[in-house]
């Protein structure tokens, strides 16, 4: 697509600056709302977390009493598995 001089000074003149100004203020509200929301969503999921800290406890006790050996297989799987979870979030 092609924008011809007369667009442009048009553009340049300001004839439009109103409908761009107006464009462009929706868009900052429209963003905020957005961020808004999203801000109170990562909260609520934050704060719905359980808490792990029974969980790292035990593994760290395993690993210093060394009975924490995981297999390759073990390993791989994990890591899979998050994977996967990470796309469907």
């Amino acid at each position: 697509m092609r924008i011809s001089d007369n667009e442009v000074k048009k553009i340049l003149s300001g004839a439009h600056a109103a409908l761009v100004e107006e464009i462009v203020q929706i868009g900052q509200e429209s963003d905020r709302e957005a961020d808004e929301k999203l801000a109170q969503q990562v909260t609520q999921d934050v704060l719905a977390m359980s808490d792990r800290e029974d969980m790292i406890a035990d593994l760290k006790s395993r690993i210093e009493a060394g009975t924490y050996n995981p297999t390759g297989d073990d390993i791989a799987d994990t890591m899979i598995r998050r994977s996967i979870a990470d796309r469907i979030r």
